[in-house]
This record gives structure tokens, C-alpha cells and sequence, in this order.
């Protein structure tokens, strides 16, 4: 594998892309919202979506066939270097994409209308899917905050909204936007809760594989086996747009998993099941080296704000390549972003989209080249010098 940097540094090159992060705003915008990685393909996801280019591959994915069994095992291996875990083959089920996953895994864990819990602040699309998709009322028991900024589980909380009547919760693990990689004593402690008030939770893990700090990350189905957990390599491997996921059922959750309609499987794409199997089998490496680059990126984003903004807070994640940023200091109002892209030219998430919590916060992505992730902090630093008097 070449010894070339993983994160595009280019602009020129960038601007060449049609995805949505470079598609969204005029090109004097830097993009740091949607959480796309602005890098080059891992070779073995490169070399399979070219080969099935070239022979004209591109039909339905099979829910049952011989290659998804082959994206399946390819996981599972991965899953077992990774996290010591050895998910049972028999009990994934491939789905469109981890949103569907996990609204249909919420389906056939609960029953009509029942109540779901999310912890915000927390990705935006959870609002919506579960309210519109799947008709529930949605019960916010948000994270508590640290003296230092860290995030941890309500777990009080919780089992209070369990106690009232929710009967299922989609688990955000690691968390998006703020990057807390959860405890296995905080995962215990809802596994117990869960077990104890008769609910159901589905773990959305999509940033797993990109933990960046001492604290390791511990699959829900390890602590819950009535559980179902959501993995893709969307994040990761830089593969939103090829839509390919796997739903994986805990012992006691394998009969309701497969459940699932085999026309919901039918919205996955044979190229990302293809890119899937390529990344989990043989992209270790580039994974290894990508993840040097996005804690160089993290160490550089630190070390610039605290130079040239010291009012924007941000404590360091343990996972993702996001970045909750405390902006309230700035006096910019609930949703910053909007006063950050008007003054700036600089694109970030809106924080009150991520619900409770957000007000006053934005989320950066650092996954892009250092040289643009510094011009960009330039460019936030302006914040200050461009306010209204």
C-alpha cells in the first residue's frame, strides 16, 4: 500500500467531488458538516468496486446469497480482530443502511406505538425516522455532562422513562455528535435496566471502528444478548453513498431480527455489500494508518483553537472524526452555525438539530486535510475580530 497521506489535503481535487458534503455550498465555503471523510479509498474497497465496474456488476444485492454470507463473514473477522467479539453469522441480517436498520430493528423489538428513548444531543436523523417511519413518541433522557466536558449515560434516567412506559431505546454508541465512546460498566448498567423494566434496546455502533483514545470500545450485544446492534462500514471506510449495512441480533433477539421483511434488504446496493466485504476483510491497514491521521488532526485542532480561539470549548472525544464545539462564549445565539457560516464561510452541523443540549454548539468534522482543517480554524478565530460592537 502506498506510503501517501490517507486525508485529502488538496482543495482543487475536493471540489472535483459531487457528494453532498462539496455539493451543498458555494466553493469560497469550507465544508466541515455532514459527516463525510474528505480522503481517498482504502485500495481493496477501490479494487472491488472497480472489478465489479468493469465486468458490468452492478444488480441486486441478495439478502441470502453467497455474497452477502461472504460481507457477513468478512465483518465477523472483523469484528473479532477488532473487539474480540464473534458476532454469530446466522443471527445478521444485511439492511439498506444503519438508519433503516435500526428503525426496523426497533420494529419487530417493540410493539406498536410503544415509546423510544434517545439520549440527545444526538444524530439529527433519529428525530425524524423514529417519529415519521416508525410513528413513535420519542422520550429525550439526555447525556449528563462532566466537570470536564465529558459525557456519560442518565442511567437514572433512563430507567425512570423505562418505569414510565418507554419500551425501547436506540443507543447512539459511539456517540455522534460528541464522540463518548460509552463504559462497559455504563453498558452493563443498561443491559440491567433494559432486562429489568422489559425494554428493548438497538445499538447504533457506525463509529466503532474509529476509536481514537485510551477508552475501548464494547459491542451492546457483549453485555445484552435481547439486544440488536447496527454496523456499517459507512464511516469507517468512507462508503456512505454505496448503502449496505448489517443488523446483528443477540441470542435472545434472533428470532425477531429475522423478522424483518426480505424486501427491506432489497434497498441495499450489491457495490456496497462489495465494499463492505473488500473493507472489513483487508482494510486493516489503511484503517490503522487513518487513524494516526485523524488523532494528528485532533491534536492540530486542539492545539489552533487554544491558540487563536480560546472561547470555543471542545473536549477532546474518544471516537469519530466529529467535533462538539461549546460556542456559547461567542454570544452567537442558539444555532452558532448559522453566524459561523455568514461570517467565516466556514460550514458546520447546526447544534440545536441534535436536540436537547445543542443549543449554543456545533459540530465540526476534522476528517479532511490538516492545511484545510487549519484555515478553517483561521477563519472561526475571524469570529471574534467580526462581531458586532
Amino acid at each position: 500500500m502506498s506510503s501517501s497521506t490517507i486525508l485529502v489535503d488538496d482543495l482543487t481535487a475536493l471540489r472535483q467531488r459531487r457528494s453532498m458534503k462539496w455539493d451543498s455550498h458555494p466553493d469560497d465555503v469550507r465544508p466541515l458538516w455532514v459527516a463525510e471523510m474528505d480522503c481517498l479509498l482504502a485500495e481493496p474497497v477501490r479494487h472491488a468496486l472497480a472489478g465489479a465496474v468493469d465486468r458490468g456488476d452492478v444488480g441486486y444485492a441478495h439478502r441470502s446469497g453467497r455474497t452477502t454470507a461472504a460481507y457477513v463473514d468478512a465483518f465477523t473477522g472483523f469484528a473479532r480482530r477488532l473487539w474480540g467479539w464473534a458476532p454469530d453469522p446466522k443471527q445478521v441480517v444485511l439492511m439498506p443502511d444503519v438508519m433503516q436498520g435500526a428503525v426496523h430493528a426497533l420494529g419487530v423489538l417493540t410493539g406498536p406505538g410503544v415509546p423510544i428513548v434517545v439520549t440527545p444531543p444526538v444524530y439529527p436523523p433519529f428525530f425524524h425516522h423514529l417519529a415519521i417511519d416508525l410513528g413513535r413518541r420519542i422520550v429525550d433522557v439526555p447525556l449528563l455532562r462532566d466537570p470536564d466536558g465529558g459525557y456519560r449515560l442518565d442511567l437514572d434516567g433512563i430507567d425512570a422513562a423505562f418505569a414510565a412506559g418507554a419500551g425501547g431505546m436506540l443507543l447512539c454508541n459511539p456517540h455522534n455528535p460528541t464522540g463518548t465512546v460509552f463504559t462497559a460498566a455504563e453498558l452493563a448498567g443498561l443491559a440491567r435496566i433494559a432486562a429489568g423494566r422489559g425494554a428493548r434496546v438497538v445499538a447504533d455502533e457506525i463509529h466503532a471502528p474509529l476509536v481514537l483514545g485510551d477508552r475501548p470500545f464494547t459491542p451492546y450485544l457483549t453485555v445484552d444478548p435481547a439486544a440488536i446492534a447496527v454496523h456499517s462500514g459507512s464511516k469507517a471506510f468512507n462508503l456512505a453513498g454505496l448503502k449496505a449495512a448489517l443488523a446483528v441480533a443477540g441470542a435472545e433477539a434472533a428470532a425477531e431480527l429475522a423478522r424483518v421483511p426480505d424486501e427491506v434488504s432489497v434497498g441495499a446496493g450489491l457495490l456496497g455489500v462489495l465494499a463492505g466485504e473488500a473493507a472489513y476483510r483487508d482494510g486493516d491497514e489503511w484503517l490503522g494508518r487513518l487513524l494516526l491521521e485523524l488523532r494528528a488532526n485532533q491534536e492540530l485542532l486542539g492545539s489552533l483553537l487554544a491558540e487563536q480561539l480560546p472561547e470555543a470549548r471542545w473536549a477532546r472525544p474518544d471516537a469519530t472524526f466529529l467535533a462538539w464545539l461549546d460556542l456559547r462564549e461567542l454570544d452567537l445565539g442558539p444555532d452558532p452555525a448559522a453566524a459561523v457560516l455568514d461570517r467565516t464561510r466556514v460550514a458546520l452541523s447546526p447544534g440545536p438539530d441534535f436536540g436537547a443540549g445543542g443549543e449554543g454548539f456545533a459540530r465540526l468534522n476534522l476528517a479532511t486535510g490538516p492545511t484545510l482543517l487549519a484555515e478553517a480554524v483561521t477563519r472561526l478565530a475571524g469570529l471574534v475580530s467580526a462581531a458586532p460592537r
